[in-house]
Formats: structure tokens, C-alpha cells, sequence
């Protein structure tokens, strides 16, 4: 095996079960799989090998939280979500990712400066509204098929409802499974599937079960408050990590 094999199979087998965690109940996590993957191949071809994990995740994710989950949440942002898939794909030809990653990392770490920012009091719960869902859950999607990175603008729209943590935990493995099957339509069509990224999926499959289950076990008993601070930490990672790559595309790749 060569240097470069090493290397793929470190940041695969990574990336792989990070995926894995997120999809067990640590949301924002598995927005780090591209990127880390990235160090290894192409950020397309690591988007197209990902894909088929996320897929079979999610299935072990939605038999553990099949019975925690908001029906509304889940109503208003997966239809806007396949709006925002659909306008990915038409302006996927010419639509620059390191600008739109660059927009979503600042939107997320402007979210994470806000949610944390000392204040008087604990804001009440907001509501599960139609207009907010849509918007968010219309870049939800779109950032999602652009970079499997829809993690922060969805929290945007649910961490100020204030879900309970297995609610939240349900609902963003439910929304997350059913914007992936979406995906699937799209990037068969754009020959993201080649015969080399299924081989290898398969080989990751069963580290990304392993991380879903861990991901699962460790929701459950992580205290409610150390959750949602974990939740905060891991979007400010990501969204941080978004802001970089997206200024750094911007400035070097054109």
C-alpha cells in the first residue's frame, strides 16, 4: 500500500464515522466529512463518495430515532429542501461552491457569536413557523448537495424552537435522511456514483454503521445542557472551518 493509499484510507475511515456520529444524534459533525476527506481527493469526487454512507446511515439512524422526532419540523423543511436541491443541480455547471461555503460558514459562526453572547434572561422558544422553515430549509438543501454541509443553516431554524435533545436529535436524523434520498436523484445524473466510489463506499459502510450506533449511545446519555453546548461547539468547528475553506477557494482557485 502506498503513502497516498495511507492517506485516503486515514481521512476515509475519518470521515466515514464522523458521518456516522452525526447521523446517531451529533448533528454538525458530519459536515466535517467532506472537508476532512478533502485533504485526501477532489472535494466533488469526495461529495460523490460520501453520499452512499450517508444513505446507509441513515437507515440505522431512522430505526433508532423512529419514534423522537418533530412531524412539523420535518413537513416545512424537507419541501423547501428539494427546492434548494433542485436549484443546486440546474446551476451546478456554474455556480461557484467556494463562494456559497464561504456564506454559510459566516452564517453559521455569526449564529454561534449570538446564541452564546451574555444576555438578560433566557429567550422564549420560537415557533415552528412556515416562512423561516422555507427559507432555511431551501439553503438547507441547496448547501447540502452543493458540500453535504446543510448542518448549519438547519440548526439555524431549529435551535431556537428549543426541541428536547432526543427531539432534536430525531428530527435532524429524520430531515437529513430524507434530503439525502432526495440527492441521490441529481448526483446519479451528474456521474457522481463512478464504479471506483461505490467499491470504496462499501469498504466504508460498516465504519459509518459503527460510528451511527456510538453517535446514538453517546446522544442518550450526554446531559441535556452538555448536549446542546456540544451541538453549539460543533457548528462554530464547522462553520469556522466553512469560512475558510470558502475565503481560501475564493483567494487561490478563482
Amino acid at each position: 500500500m502506498t503513502s497516498i493509499d495511507i492517506g485516503f484510507y486515514a481521512a476515509a475511515v475519518t470521515a466515514a464515522f464522523l458521518v456516522g456520529m452525526a447521523k446517531g444524534g451529533l448533528p454538525a459533525i458530519g459536515s466535517l466529512g467532506v472537508p476532512i476527506l478533502a485533504l485526501a481527493i477532489s472535494p466533488i469526487r469526495a461529495a460523490g463518495l460520501l453520499l452512499p454512507i450517508f444513505v446507509v446511515s441513515d437507515m440505522v439512524g431512522l430505526w433508532v430515532y423512529r419514534r423522537e422526532f418533530d412531524r412539523r419540523i420535518i413537513s416545512i423543511i424537507v419541501p423547501a429542501a428539494a427546492i434548494g436541491i433542485l436549484f443546486g443541480w440546474i446551476t451546478a455547471s456554474w455556480m461557484s461552491e467556494a463562494l456559497v461555503t464561504l456564506i454559510v460558514g459566516l452564517i453559521g459562526v455569526v449564529f454561534c457569536v449570538i446564541r452564546v453572547w451574555p444576555r438578560k434572561g433566557e429567550p422564549a422558544p420560537r415557533a415552528a413557523d412556515i416562512p423561516r422553515g422555507v427559507f432555511w430549509g431551501a439553503i438547507t438543501g441547496f448547501v447540502s448537495f452543493v458540500s453535504h454541509s446543510g448542518a448549519p443553516p438547519f440548526q439555524m431554524y431549529v435551535l431556537p424552537i428549543r426541541l428536547s435533545k432526543m427531539v432534536f436529535a430525531g428530527t435532524s436524523t429524520i430531515t437529513f435522511a430524507m434530503i439525502n434520498a432526495i440527492k441521490l436523484i441529481p448526483y446519479w445524473a451528474l456521474g457522481q456514483f463512478s464504479p471506483a466510489n461505490l467499491r470504496e463506499a462499501v469498504i466504508l459502510i460498516p465504519v459509518a454503521i459503527l460510528g451511527t450506533l456510538a453517535g446514538a449511545k453517546l446522544t442518550r446519555v450526554i446531559p441535556d445542557v452538555m448536549f446542546f453546548r456540544l451541538v453549539t461547539v460543533a457548528l462554530f468547528v464547522v462553520s469556522v472551518k466553512l469560512s475558510w475553506d470558502g475565503a481560501y477557494g475564493l483567494a487561490f482557485m478563482g
